[in-house]
């Protein structure tokens, strides 16, 4: 091969690399993850072979909820770690209540995570009666902040999780916006549900272009192209996750997790279906 002929290979596939979709990264960097509460009806029965059927299915990262005390259905939560290690995942993330994290069970908790190398502890939800007026909103923050300065000091990354009320307007202001205002990134990322943001009627690319970074884990789940209240296998519904996926970058993507919270077979064929629409589209 000539000198230019090598210089004028060598530099289309630098270009090529340079234009790969950021999708193709996003692959890259992480498996697909599945947020356990989408088999809740099964799992607190059978939490071995409900986890043996998610390795089988590929998933190689999973986020917990129903932590309690040391415990998850009803194992000790090293030993539930250790059972995830030897099917070949990984415990990225789990879900706590606020009241955990505001409590002095915190720090147990927080051992807990860190004793099965877990990155990630998320608040998932605000009860209604916490979250009536702006105030309420800010005050929450300052809590999250606090419980996040304990997570940052053992190594581990606070966030917090969306539905669509955070996106309802109170006093002229979407306490989303305030949320992100008041929460310091760097003790509190958020973990971007987007299914609810788009059920909300806002863009989750808006928010990435607007705060970029901040999002550094995402909820996957889709809507039902009929009824938008409903939850789609993913792939089969209405949201275009190849766009949302090129996008992964600017948001600060690490960890990303399928989560369905209704179905349109048993949870256990929706979670096996999911996965291999994943695949494809990534």
């Amino acid at each position: 091969m000539k000198r230019r002929e090598f210089i004028q290979r060598s530099a289309l596939t630098v270009a090529s690399l340079a234009t790969m979709p950021a999708l193709l990264q996003a692959k890259s960097k992480s498996d697909i993850g599945l947020q356990l509460y989408s088999l809740r009806d099964t799992i607190p029965n059978d939490p071995k072979g409900v986890l043996k059927k998610v390795a089988g299915f590929g998933y190689g990262k999973i986020e917990t909820y129903a932590y309690s005390d040391g415990k998850i259905f009803g194992m000790a939560f090293k030993d539930f770690g250790n059972y995830v290690k030897d099917l070949g995942m990984k415990i990225t993330s789990g879900h706590y209540p606020l009241a955990l994290a505001k409590s002095d069970k915190w720090e147990m908790a927080v051992a807990d995570a860190k004793s099965v190398g877990q990155k990630f502890m998320v608040v998932p939800y605000l009860n209604e009666p916490e979250r009536r007026t702006i105030d309420d909103y800010k005050s929450i923050c300052e809590a999250l902040n606090k419980a996040g300065e304990v997570c940052n000091k053992n190594g581990i990354r606070f966030g917090y999780h969306n539905h669509n009320f955070e996106f309802e307007t109170i006093d002229g202001q979407l306490p989303y916006d305030v949320m992100l205002a008041e929460l310091d990134p760097k003790l509190v990322s958020m973990e971007m549900d987007i299914y609810w943001v788009y059920r909300a009627g806002k863009d989750a690319l808006d928010y990435f272009k607007k705060y970029p970074g901040r999002f550094e884990q995402w909820h996957v789940k889709d809507m039902d192209k009929t009824n938008p209240d409903k939850n789609a296998d993913v792939g089969t519904g209405s949201l275009d996750w190849k766009k949302i996926f090129a996008q992964a970058k600017q948001s600060g993507l690490k960890h990303f997790y399928i989560e369905q919270e209704s179905y349109p077979a048993a949870p256990i064929d929706s979670i096996e279906a999911s996965i291999k629409n994943l695949k494809n589209i990534l």
